[in-house]
Formats: C-alpha cells, structure tokens, sequence
C-alpha cells in the first residue's frame, strides 16, 4: 500500500473511534485552528486549545505535542496545508506526559516513523501508557495507547536536525519530566530566541505537601520558576495556546501588524502569574496541614 493511502487508513479508522480521555477534553482541544508561520522555521499546527510546532528543515521536521488521538488528522492536515508532508516528520517531541500532549503519541509514530523523544521523568509515564502518572495513573478514562521512547532526553540535552538545535530545560511539577523547549530562529536578518513553556499549573487536586507518589514536587516547582526567569524569552510560546494569547496574536498579525509573539514582557508575566499561583497554593496546603497535622 501506498504510504499515503497507509496513513489516510489509518487516520480515517482512528477519527471514527472515540477516546478513552473524551470525557475529560475541552472542546477547544479538537477544534481546528488556521496553520500559520510564527516566525522563520517555526510553524503553529496546533487546534484552538492545545498547541503544536513544527520546525522545518532540509533533512524532514520536527513536531512538539501529538495531542489527543483525534486531533492526529488534524495536525497531519494542518502541516500538509503549510505546504510540508507528514511523512517527513522525522523526531517527535512533547511538553509533557500528559494525554491531552502525548496520547497521539503512538499513532504519528507508526505513520511516519519519527523518532520519539523525552525526558527522562516522564519516559515511564508515557511507555506505560499514562499507567505511571503520579496523579492520574489511577483515572482509566485519561489513559492512552503506550508509545516506545526511541531517546531519553535529560535536562539540557540537545535535539538536532538538519541545522536546527533544540534544547531541553526539565521544568518539573506539572509533571515528573515536564520540558521547557527553546531554539534560536532566524527570521529574515534577525535571530529570536523561541521559547515554549511546557505547563506550570498546579492542576486541581495537586499535592503539593506530603505527596507520597511525588514526594519533591513543591521543590521542583521551585525549580521550574528559577528556570523560566533565566531564559531569554522573544519569542513567547507554550503547551496550550491560552498561555500566549494565541488567538488575539494571530488576528493582529493577520491584521499586518508586527510579530505579536515576540512579547518578552508577555512572557515574563506569564511565568510570575503562575508561580504566584503556585506559591498561594502551597502556603494555603501548609496552613491547612498545621491546622490538621
């Protein structure tokens, strides 16, 4: 069989089907969003609610988040609207282990071979099909089908393909292996730093004191901020598009105006929002701890 006639089977097959995380998604998660160029190399494939990128080379590209199963078609559409094929879709990326990043995982993998990599914290998450997950390990419905890791990435690790280099900076919390992903892009005679924020949130039911399936985490939360205040931000991305105000950003550069992604501020106020976030969450779990010791 033709391999695009394979991957049109195959995508056909898995539209028909219905999630096990369906309950749990937002319908901004699998509504389409216009593909667009962000800046030089670097493209958004991504629905209105959960982000992907595409970095284009010579030698195939490279794709951040797989997302939901059902969004496969349409990030498989999305690319292919830009004027790229699927099929050269060489090295797989995610934010983080989490179904709504990762549960597509398997299926780009078997369409287009691409090599998947990830951090090591979220390698057994992601393997065992969400199995592993400190929080919702437990949940069936939030499972996904497993996905083999071709490359345990660790922090600062450098992802490399036909000229192109990513670096990986661990950004723990969120999840046990959750990736901050940054590169350099050149856009006509100027190079930005891009910078895409795998998620900070504290998500609801998240223990931060006394959690025995993730002992560190409040540390490594801690961690996640110090990193994201040092990087150099221009270009100001993340895992989901409401981080960055996507959808305001690309009527304005419809509109012709300036690039609205190059937000330094934009970013840096992103990051002290969510650790502020964080910080009234765990004072909060600490007071209530002392008073129920």
């Amino acid at each position: 069989m033709h391999l695009r006639t394979a991957i049109d089977v195959a995508l056909a097959f898995i539209t028909g089907l219905s999630s096990a995380s369906s309950a749990q998604t937002s319908p901004e998660w699998t509504e389409p969003f216009p593909p667009f160029r962000i800046a030089g190399n670097l493209y958004y494939v991504g629905s209105k609610g959960l982000a992907n990128y595409l970095i284009t080379t010579p030698q195939g590209h490279i794709l951040i988040n797989s997302d939901l199963e059902a969004n496969v078609p349409m990030i498989r559409t999305s690319i292919e609207q830009l004027g790229f094929k699927f099929s050269d879709v060489k090295i797989l990326l995610i934010s983080h282990a989490h179904w709504d990043h990762d549960a597509g995982s398997a299926m780009i993998k078997k369409l287009t071979g691409a090599k998947y990599m990830v951090m090591e914290g979220d390698v057994p998450v992601v393997e065992s099909g969400g199995n592993a997950d400190f929080q919702y390990g437990n949940d069936a419905t939030l499972l996904y089908p497993p996905a083999k890791v071709d490359r345990v990435l660790h922090d600062g690790d450098k992802v490399t393909l036909g000229g192109v280099s990513l670096e990986a900076h661990l950004t723990p919390g969120h999840t046990k292996g959750n990736t901050t992903w940054t590169l350099p892009v050149r856009d006509g005679d100027k190079t930005y730093q891009a910078v895409i924020i795998g998620s900070p949130n504290v998500n609801t039911g998240y223990r931060l004191v006394d959690n025995h399936n993730y002992p560190t985490i409040a540390h490594d939360y801690e961690h996640t901020f110090r990193v994201l205040k040092s990087l150099e931000c221009d270009l100001f991305l993340g895992a989901h598009g409401s981080y960055f105000d996507l959808e305001t950003k690309y009527a304005r550069m419809k509109s012709g105006a300036a690039n609205p992604f190059i937000d330094e501020k934009g970013c840096a106020a992103f990051v002290s929002q969510k650790e502020g976030e964080f910080r009234a969450e765990y004072e909060k779990q600490r007071a209530a701890k002392s008073r129920h010791p």
